[in-house]
């Protein structure tokens, strides 16, 4: 895949993932602390069509300390790359790339064709869990001496493979593509609830639950029964990283709802 940029309205510079293929395009947007890299082996078992990885701001090979990282700034980005490639998307999302994409189909829904959201809602984040989470990033060590390093700090799982993956090489070993204290800003800016926003899509949707994801049965149906035009799949055994620990499920989900 291309590795391509862009700069954003308030100069924040925002990398992507092209497959170049032809077709409507489908743009998928990583969660917290991930990155397009984690996407590639979906782009690539979706090789029939144009697939399209952003690196969201703060993430990535795009600008690690941005100036703002309100959920507005995020939509912007996204409806910025849209705009670039094509006149109308299929637009999937995991996590806070799952809200990302909620809130960019809500405010233009004249570029989204089809939304799948993976592990998404709108009833807001625990105010507790952005300290959680920089405190989380905070206890890593500022370098691995080796990409394996990390899995054996944090233990050998999809995601934290993932991440290994991605880390940067820099003077002296490996180093995480974000920052403690980007993360918890982001994610202070996802404690209200977005209901509203959701409420008003009708773009055709897809919400994907794991069975071991991070919400309660209860959130599951009340997140669905809100939509105006969804349909709900879930994935039994996986996890919140559904599309890293449950591929092949993940992939027969997108193949059976992503029309060419």
């Amino acid at each position: 895949m291309a590795r391509r940029f862009f700069t954003a309205a308030d100069g924040t510079r925002i990398s992507y993932l092209d497959s170049g293929a032809p077709g409507v395009p489908i743009v998928i947007v990583h969660g917290l602390a991930g990155s397009a890299t984690e996407f590639v082996p979906t782009a690539e078992a979706l090789a029939h069509r144009r697939v399209v990885l952003i690196d969201q701001r703060g993430h990535g090979r795009s600008t690690t300390r941005p100036h703002d990282v309100s959920r507005e700034s995020f939509v912007s980005d996204l409806v910025g790359l849209i705009e670039q490639i094509a006149p109308r998307v299929s637009l999937v999302g995991q996590s806070m790339g799952g809200h990302t994409a909620m809130l960019t189909a809500a405010a233009r829904p004249d570029l989204v064709d089809q939304l799948v959201l993976l592990e998404a809602d709108a009833s807001g984040t625990d105010p507790d869990e952005p300290s959680t989470i920089r405190h989380f990033f905070e206890s890593w060590p500022p370098l691995f001496r080796t990409r394996h390093a990390l899995v054996e700090f944090l233990g050998d799982t999809p995601l934290h493979r993932a991440w290994a993956a991605d880390l940067a090489e820099v003077h002296g070993g490996f180093a995480p593509r974000f920052e403690a204290g980007v993360m918890d800003e982001i994610m202070k800016t996802l404690v209200p609830e977005r209901w509203a926003e959701w409420e008003q899509i009708e773009t055709q949707t897809m919400v994907i639950f794991a069975d071991r994801g991070m919400f309660r049965p209860s959130q599951k149906e009340e997140f669905v029964r809100r939509a105006r035009n969804a349909q709900r799949i879930d994935l039994p055994g996986a996890s919140h990283d559904a599309h890293l620990d449950a591929f092949g499920r993940w992939i027969e989900a997108l193949r059976g709802f992503l029309r060419d």
